[in-house]
């Protein structure tokens, strides 16, 4: 059954600190918040565990951030979207620290900050040594809940997007926990449905996470920004645990040192910055020792020994739970999906290509993190654009358009999702090639022809597509039959151009 709604206000879509942000910026305009799970729960935000990265203290700047931000991004940056989060990223901190997250202080009261992977000093500002994203999500939704032009509802699934003749988006088909249908009519709609992870075998993201708002956005013809580039995390706990719980970067920060199973510190082989190498070295190199036999774990014993379960209690207990004690002993690491660089293309002020639409968090692109996300980052983007979004929200108008009749989008069964994250791992992993590629292609058409082409199979489709046209190696994205860079371009791709790739290459 299919019920019918009209919002007089905006609709936001994800209840990470992206779609959380934005609900709070757009006040005093009426917020519809749609969450399939309660506030905090089953989005990447709350599990963020280094904090945020912000040119906080005496002697950093915004232009040194930003300097960093485009090294990681090897070259695909957009120094627009960088100078703009990095200028607006201190104030973001301090926005969050008066809503009532905890960050680490100093002494003299100022922000703690902990050095990451690529970063020229210390600049992250934390929570409890691993706790950030949690006590920061605790504190917005406090604010949230408290708000009178917010309202919330959970449970409720994205099926698809509603748009009018023209093409413009009028809002959303959800999906309750019945199986009911409501179409939710609006002035506009933000999504903030968050990445990619729950597409490949082994990830540190919410299972939860399949890419689906990208996906119904690109089959709603929208544009879609540098899909194939996926960061994978270097020291996911290689453990039998669905998702990965994560060994956060700032151990590495602090002095853990990566060894193989022989005891030998191995990174100095693969980089001169050894373990603070930009992450998608350091997943290779893991990836590399694994791949040779000789095994990867952290050792933090003498960084950080005794003073785990205070400095990092996320870390500690998820190794106690599977009984390690990393006090005493390394750490199993394993590469896992844990970050998607691409998304649905924005504007510096989360607009995307269809009227109507705007999108912020970890489904966007507005540039920021290039062809690799830089350490701590991603949350600050989630509040710098969703704040930004936010501001669009609050004055959007309503067309009234009418609705084109709404259709839920095909889903993707348990037994051929589980098939497709086994293909996604071992076709567009952390090492491709044009033959893991085309396997894995071959694997979604089939799919699709099963199961029909829904949102789920389009993002991942988007992702080995253009994975395969990117004949080169460049930050998250390498491929061992094209190891070396080629010309810095972007990619931005339609459905429509999708599909005229994929002929070109057959």
């Amino acid at each position: 059954m299919t019920h019918t709604l009209h919002h007089d206000g905006v609709l936001i879509v994800g209840a990470g600190l992206a779609g959380l942000s934005a609900a709070l910026a757009a006040a005093p305009r009426k917020v519809l918040l749609l969450s399939p799970a309660p506030l905090g729960e089953a989005c990447s935000s709350a599990w963020a565990q280094g904090g945020m990265a912000a040119a906080l203290s005496d002697g950093d700047t915004p232009e040194d951030h930003a300097a960093d931000t485009l090294a990681a991004g090897a070259g695909l940056c957009d120094p627009e979207a960088v100078d703009v989060l990095t200028r607006e990223g201190p104030d973001a901190v301090r926005r969050l620290a008066d809503l009532g997250a905890p960050f680490d202080r100093t002494e003299d009261g100022g922000f703690a900050q902990s050095l990451e992977a690529a970063h020229g000093r210390p600049r992250v500002a934390r929570i409890g040594g691993d706790g950030a994203g949690r006590a920061i999500m605790e504190a917005v939704t406090a604010a949230v809940l408290a708000a009178p032009h917010i309202e919330v509802r959970i449970g409720l699934r994205l099926r698809n997007l509603l748009q009018d003749a023209s093409g413009r988006v009028r809002g959303a088909l959800v999906e309750d926990e019945t199986g009911d249908l409501t179409a939710i009519t609006t002035a506009a709609t933000l999504l903030a449905t968050g990445g990619l992870g729950g597409l490949y075998a082994v990830t540190t993201t919410p299972r939860e996470l399949r890419g689906e708002g990208l996906g119904l956005a690109a089959l709603a013809g929208a544009v879609i920004a540098d899909p194939e580039f996926v960061q994978f995390h270097p020291t996911a706990i290689d453990i039998p645990v669905d998702p990965a719980p994560l060994a956060t970067e700032a151990l590495r920060g602090e002095g853990a040192i990566l060894r193989n199973h022989d005891g030998r510190a191995f990174m100095l082989d693969y980089h001169p910055a050894a373990e603070l190498a930009p992450r998608d070295v350091v997943a290779r190199a893991i990836a590399s020792e694994r791949l040779a036999g000789r095994g990867a774990v952290l050792d933090a014993t003498e960084a950080v020994g005794a003073a785990f379960p205070h400095e990092f209690p996320a870390v500690y207990a998820a190794c106690m739970g599977a009984g390690i004690d990393p006090c005493v002993r390394p750490i199993p690491v394993v590469p896992a999906c844990h970050y998607h660089m691409g998304g649905i293309a924005t504007d510096l002020h989360a607009r995307t290509s269809l009227e109507g639409l705007l999108a912020a968090g970890e489904c966007a692109a507005p540039g920021v993190h290039g062809a690799n996300r830089l350490a701590s980052n991603s949350l600050l983007e989630a509040a710098v654009f969703g704040t930004r979004a936010g501001a669009v929200l609050r004055e959007a108008v309503d067309p009234g358009t009418p609705i084109l009749p709404p259709v839920a989008a095909p889903d993707l069964p348990p037994e051929a999702l589980a098939e497709l994250r086994l293909a996604m791992s071992e076709g567009a992993g952390v090492v491709r090639t044009g033959q893991s590629l085309s396997r894995l292609l071959s694997t979604i058409e089939r799919l699709k022809a099963r199961h029909g082409a829904g949102p789920i199979l389009t993002t991942a489709a988007l992702v080995a597509t253009c994975a395969l046209e990117r004949r080169e190696s460049r930050g998250g994205h390498f491929r061992t039959d094209y190891p070396d860079l080629a010309t810095a371009h972007r990619t931005f791709v339609t459905l429509s151009t999708l599909d005229a790739m994929k002929a070109a290459a057959e």
